[in-house]
């Protein structure tokens, strides 16, 4: 081995810590899927095609074929064939949309006969050729905002075409390349307005985008006349506008209850003034309860006099004609303006929402009214969490889940594949996959440290990226600390498509490294 491993092709100095991790993940998820099927008086043949276990490991031989392909191939295709690749695998994804199979809302997939391919498992393997082709060309810098524009369109493309197949959970994995964005130097301020576009996101599904954005004005205002006009006549205007905020609701439940001479309030949505359904889940007080049930100029009234406030402060200090000052307002200006078109859009957005993700949405931001919707869309986070805590330490032993076996818990071998994990072996079990994984991304992350070659480095990190989304998300779900989303566990959820698309990551990684020293 040693004798070849300064030419181009063959084996070359595999690193056997990541190929163990690998391994031991696939063995793992393979038993785990036996173990849903198992029933004890029944025989099931290993290679039976009518079951998913027997499936599963016809994919686990041909990945072994695959990854023995890839290692005798010559590690510098994979660097001149990566945009052809990611090429290929966009129109692949895009074809499903007029010629993909619809499965649970998705239309993401191919069929041929008994079997089915979705491609965004393989496009997000070519997305981290092309990401790492495209940022380790001569020239190319992210301090350059053309170089991030193109970066940046990489990942966003297969994002919109994932969303036309409606598939939010594949979508979602996209974003994981700004891991490797990062570590080529993308400056944090783009991190700081992602997470600041996420809790915008959520506040519009959770609260009516009124009460928001009125809010946020306040919020603004506060920061202005600290800032710019501290003084008395300000904070009183300040002080002054804040109880029409809090006590609006009273007043407009009144409102309604007068209007209506029926004394009680009617059943309105908070968007009724727009059509739009503004939260997805009861507000969290009575007071934006209230506001939920505001006739429509509720939208007027609880933001016209916070609004009004910030013009005042506004145009006070712009008309100064301090350049530093008005550039500050600007930036401030612009930050408010899409915080609060961000939380209208999120309110508006989920009234195109398919109903089952509209449930787990309400779901995933109410969970304490879980129990109430316990046979309906709330049945398959009950279950599985169920499913899990029933392990208790060690388990109850290999093949010996009832609730696995009952098939309480629906996609068992795919999207809540931990379920079995966690009933059957406990929580040793549940630390001992989530050790592995931790093991495998952190040894992923040595290994693009230690390439020689850009290439090889932000290919490593764009893989590292994807599993910890993937690895983070599933196993987060099945706890409902994120929203039923549908992605797989790497490697041991059921699935040929996702199966290989991992081993590509794995396979190409393990070559570019194991030729390291040629690049």
């Amino acid at each position: 081995m040693r004798g070849i491993k300064n030419n181009t092709t063959g084996v070359g100095d595999l690193d056997y810590t990541t190929l163990t991790c690998y391994i031991a993940l696939v063995v793992t998820g393979w038993v785990m899927i036996y173990a849903v099927n198992y029933q004890p008086n029944s025989t099931m043949a290993f290679f039976d095609m009518d079951n998913n276990a027997g499936k599963q490991l016809f994919f686990m031989v041909v990945c072994i074929v695959l990854l023995f392909f890839i290692q005798m191939s010559d590690w510098v295709f994979w660097r001149s064939f990566a945009l052809p690749i990611y090429i290929v695998s966009m129109v692949l994804l895009a074809g499903t949309i007029f010629l993909g199979r619809e499965v649970n809302g998705a239309n993401a997939w191919y069929q041929f006969g008994g079997f089915s391919f979705q491609p965004s498992e393989i496009a997000k393997f070519s997305t981290c050729l092309a990401m790492a082709g495209y940022l380790s060309s001569t020239g190319v810098s992210l301090r350059d905002p053309k170089t991030r524009l193109y970066a940046f369109g990489l990942f966003l493309l297969p994002i919109a075409i994932i969303l036309l197949q409606k598939d939010m959970g594949s979508a979602l994995v996209f974003f994981s390349f700004m891991l490797a964005l990062y570590r080529e130097g993308l400056p944090t301020g783009w991190y700081l307005i992602g997470f600041g576009t996420a809790l915008m996101l959520i506040l519009g599904l959770m609260f009516p985008w009124f009460y928001v954005v009125a809010v946020l004005l306040m919020v603004v205002s506060f920061r202005l006349i600290k800032e710019h006009r501290n003084t008395r006549p300000w904070w009183i205007a300040f002080a002054l506008v804040v109880p029409t905020i809090i006590w609006w609701p009273e007043v407009s439940q009144w409102l309604v209850t007068t209007a209506s001479g029926t004394g009680a309030p009617t059943d309105s949505g908070p968007l009724d003034s727009l059509g739009v359904t503004g939260a997805v889940s009861p507000p969290a007080s009575a007071n934006a309860k209230a506001v939920a049930q505001a006739p429509a100029v509720n939208a007027l009234f609880v933001t016209i006099l916070p609004l009004l406030l910030f013009i005042a402060i506004f145009l006070t200090g712009y008309i100064r004609k301090n350049n530093m000052i008005q550039r500050r307002l600007q930036i401030t200006l612009l930050l408010l303006s899409l915080g609060s078109g961000l939380v209208f859009l999120s309110s508006y957005a989920y009234t195109f929402m398919a109903p089952h993700q509209q449930q787990r949405i309400r779901i995933w931001l109410n969970p304490s009214g879980a129990a109430a919707d316990a046979r309906g869309s709330a049945y398959n986070l009950l279950h599985s969490k169920m499913a899990i805590g029933s392990g208790g330490l060690f388990g109850k032993g290999a093949f010996q889940g009832n609730m696995t076996k009952l098939k309480y818990v629906p996609e068992q071998t795919t999207d809540f594949i931990f379920c079995t994990i966690g009933e059957e072996h406990g929580f040793v079990g549940v630390l001992g996959v989530i050790g592995l994984f931790t093991v495998l991304l952190y040894r992923i992350t040595q290994l693009a440290e230690r390439q020689r070659s850009n290439f090889s480095r932000v290919y490593a990190y764009g893989v590292a990226g994807v599993i910890f989304v993937h690895f983070f998300v599933n196993i987060g779900m099945t706890m409902g600390v994120f929203p039923i989303i549908g992605i797989p566990l790497p490697f041991i959820s059921y699935g040929g498509s996702s199966l290989i698309g991992f081993t590509l990551m794995i396979g190409v990684l393990l070559k570019l490294d194991s030729h390291r020293n040629l690049a």
